[in-house]
């Protein structure tokens, strides 16, 4: 009896044995990416971004490098269409070019759309062109959408965040009136929307004190009108031109 309890447990050594063998531990959860955030603080008031380096991180590399440079202070939104998009990161106040680092290739097929709100990068007729410039859409602009890449129309234009705060600022500034103004035939908001700092959240770099103390009092400002519903374009009336890099 005791012989035949042994030879069983001899033979169910090896199958858990075996068993421990093809055990193979648990893969660990992949880490959370970290989806870093930008405040801008314009003249129209504060926008906070938040970008996806997990969807287009040449593109949010290069947006978090202007900002730690604080390429972007004392720029601009020269460009505003309402219903449409408002675009700056290029310009100082008196519209002209500062330099900029080379251009970035272009992530546009990384599966997000140019919805309202998103955040996506400028550029020209070469899709990898983009550079500091960037715009916010107003509204859903899919045909902005990434479709193929056999030319710069069907590439279409990268999204790399989000507004998740001051969406009414971005409001604000489409409202305003335009003109032309310095190399610009239009589309220039009256009066200028300046971006005075740019920081990453978390990262906020110190600010030199004020030269004087003295204080110069606020002119009071009629308040911008509600944005409406753009009206569909009338028949044979011009389609408005994609964001452009300069």
């Amino acid at each position: 009896m005791l012989k035949a309890v042994f030879a069983s447990l001899l033979l169910a050594l090896p199958a858990v044995s075996m068993a421990q063998q093809t055990t193979k531990p648990a893969a660990p959860a992949p880490a959370s990416v970290d989806h870093p955030r930008v405040v801008m603080r314009t003249t129209q008031g504060d926008v906070t971004f938040e970008l996806f380096p997990d969807k287009a991180p040449k593109s949010v590399a290069n947006f978090l490098q202007y900002v730690r440079d604080g390429f972007y202070d004392g720029t601009v939104f020269h460009r505003v269409v309402n219903g449409y998009m408002v675009q700056g990161g290029l310009y100082s106040r008196d519209l002209t070019q500062r330099r900029t680092r080379a251009a970035i290739p272009s992530e546009a097929d990384n599966g997000l759309s140019n919805l309202r709100g998103t955040l996506a990068v400028a550029r020209g007729g070469d899709p990898n062109s983009g550079t500091a410039q960037f715009f916010v859409n107003l509204v859903d602009n899919r045909r902005l959408d990434y479709v193929s890449n056999q030319s710069g129309l069907t590439w279409g234009f990268a999204v790399f965040g989000k507004v998740v705060s001051g969406m009414d600022v971005v409001d604000k500034i489409a409202a305003l009136p335009t003109r032309a103004q310095g190399p610009f035939v239009g589309d220039v908001p009256n009066p200028i929307v300046i971006i005075d700092s740019a920081n990453v959240v978390g990262e906020e770099r110190a600010r030199p004190a004020p030269a004087s103390t003295s204080a110069t009092p606020a002119t009071p400002t009629k308040a911008a009108p509600e944005p409406t519903k753009p009206a569909a374009p009338k028949k044979g009336e011009k389609k408005t031109a994609a964001p452009k890099a300069a």
